[in-house]
């Protein structure tokens, strides 16, 4: 027997075979969700970059209603700071007082729990494979074993040639397992810690904008006056 994949495949058994099956469906589903959130997370972040930009003018003179518009527009459907800011300009525009900036504070509390969950989509999955496919490998590697004292049953023997591909068939799941298993955690760490700094952003901006509705409702000091 040839020790190459096309060999391995052909001795293995129908229980291997669906195991192996199993974690390549594991590592599809990884993939999928890096390619998922690395294309969410890159749009959100940059089109929220762009809105801080285009919001540098009208929050400065405190326009909040240009504000407001200009975070409801199309462009900016994908970004967090869209959300946060729509919706604590939306509740700072109907009440521009202090009663008004304390429930825009727990408007903007909502809608970061609400952008921290769906910037996490998928990451369960990440998190489940990195866990369980050494496992599911290791029930490959079972059947793997048993195949090997299955072989040496009908031979009568354990010489090498009896167990080889049993033993292979456990190896192979084992390495398929733990490969799987590490590019989970791999992404599953990688993606959350882009979202943490991303929720980071999302505090530091609703703390500015706190500060900023504070400035709006709030006189200027007259130092003049002291």
């Amino acid at each position: 027997m040839e020790f190459t994949p096309q060999e391995l495949w052909t001795h293995t058994g129908t229980p291997v075979r669906i195991v192996i099956a199993v974690m390549m469906l594991m590592a599809i589903a990884c993939v999928y969700v890096a390619v998922d959130r690395t294309l969410a997370l890159r749009k959100a972040r940059k089109q929220s970059r762009l809105l801080a930009q285009s919001l540098a003018l009208p929050m400065s003179e405190g326009d909040h209603a240009q504000a407001l518009g200009i975070v409801k527009k199309p462009e900016f459907d994908s970004a967090y700071l869209a959300h946060l800011l729509d919706a604590g300009l939306t509740e700072f525009n109907n009440r521009p007082d202090q009663y008004g900036i304390q429930s825009t504070e727990r408007a903007l509390e909502r809608v970061s729990v609400n952008e921290g969950a769906a910037l996490k989509k998928g990451l369960n999955i990440l998190a489940t494979t990195g866990s369980t496919a050494p496992f599911v490998g290791l029930v490959g590697t079972i059947f793997g074993i048993i195949n090997a004292f299955a072989g040496m049953a009908e031979t009568g023997s354990g010489g090498l040639g009896a167990v080889s591909a049993g033993i292979a068939e456990a190896l192979v799941t084992t390495a398929i397992g733990i490969t799987v298993a590490i590019i989970g955690v791999w992404l599953y760490n990688f993606f959350n810690a882009w979202i943490e700094r991303i929720t980071d952003d999302m505090s530091v901006a609703s703390q500015e904008f706190v500060d900023w509705c504070q400035k709006i409702i709030l006189p200027p000091i007259d130092t003049a006056a002291k």
